[in-house]
């Protein structure tokens, strides 16, 4: 039977909840205004430094009407979604430009990682989930014969889109569980910016700081393998970047935990390779669909990617318990 533990975001705002500053003077009242909540199923926290409360609270406001307007967009636990229509029949005439939006930035990444990232795999999450759902399911996963049928419909090439349609063509069904979150962090910080906010932590799933705190440090984030850590293993310093986490264990199909939701679209299998990985990028979107596709490339493939994004670090734990950090920000 599929074993569904909610711990996709990996990433955990210890110090930056723990370590906020002590304010002195006229700034000792002006705490930060903190809103929690959910987006995309996860959980999702802004910490707002704004000099004016009630300010602070409109603000928090058009936030979450903000996020309930992307979740139609792009929410597959919704059927009233765009996604969930286009991938109900296949075509969509007059898409969101949001929904366009992230296919551009979708196709960039698949590009830029030889098809590692793919948001046509869906079909084989859902082969996963489906054979798991049983009660007599085979611990071995699905058989091989059908996971190569499923991977017939799987690419990302498949697709044909404009700001005016988009057409799944021989593809079957499309996730943006890899990006999606990053994207909506990075709308919040757009709209938060436009409002002429300078000091904010923005964890839509995924995180992006504005600034710095309000006394000029940096934003401490903690990286864990999951949200449910006490402590975590590492902690960056960021301003004025994002950090997205992936980690299979985020979640398993299986009671034994051997197969993970991040699933190789090139081949089908869900391999473990690294306890979780972490991406520092100059935004959110991007940040969190290369966390998800380094989660299926070895390091030296990684490494390669890094040489050609100047704003990349990655931060990870191998399976064995090695830390690594690298990339030219590192």
């Amino acid at each position: 039977m599929v074993r569904m533990f909610s711990r996709r975001r990996a990433i955990s705002i210890f110090a930056a909840v723990a370590g906020l500053p002590l304010l002195r003077g006229a700034e000792a009242a002006a705490h930060p205004t903190t809103w929690e909540g959910q987006a995309l199923g996860a959980p999702a926290r802004l910490l707002l430094n704004h000099p004016d409360p009630v300010a602070a609270s409109r603000l928090i406001e058009l936030v979450v009407v903000e996020v309930a307007r992307l979740e139609k967009v792009f929410s597959l636990s919704r059927a009233d979604s765009a996604l969930s229509e286009l991938n109900k029949v296949g075509v969509l005439v007059a898409p969101p430009q949001d929904l366009v939006s992230l296919l551009h930035s979708s196709r960039g990444i698949w590009e830029t990682t030889g098809g590692v990232f793919d948001p046509t795999v869906q079909p084989i999450w859902r082969l996963y989930y489906d054979h798991f759902s049983n009660h007599d399911a085979s611990p071995a996963g699905p058989d091989k014969a059908e996971i190569a049928r499923v991977l017939a419909a799987v690419g990302f090439d498949r697709l044909k889109f404009n700001r005016d349609r988009v057409v799944l063509g021989s593809a079957v069904g499309l996730t943006f569980n890899g990006i999606a979150q990053g994207y909506i962090t990075d709308r919040i910080v757009d709209l938060l910016r436009n409002a002429g906010v300078t000091s904010c932590l923005v964890d839509m799933g995924e995180d992006r700081a504005i600034g710095s705190r309000s006394d000029g440090t940096a934003w401490q984030v903690g990286l864990a393998e999951s949200e449910n850590d006490e402590h975590p293993d590492h902690v960056l310093s960021i301003v004025d970047k994002a950090v997205a986490t992936s980690s299979s264990s985020g979640f398993v199909f299986d009671e034994a935990g051997r197969f993970g939701h991040i699933i190789d679209p090139r081949n089908g299998i869900t391999p473990r390779l690294y306890r979780r990985v972490s991406v520092v990028a100059d935004d959110a979107t991007r940040a969190d669909a290369f966390a998800t596709s380094f989660c299926l490339m070895p390091e030296g493939e990684i490494r390669a990617i890094l040489e050609k994004g100047p704003d990349l670090m990655v931060d990870l734990i191998s399976n064995e318990g090695v830390h690594a950090r690298f990339g030219n920000s590192a």
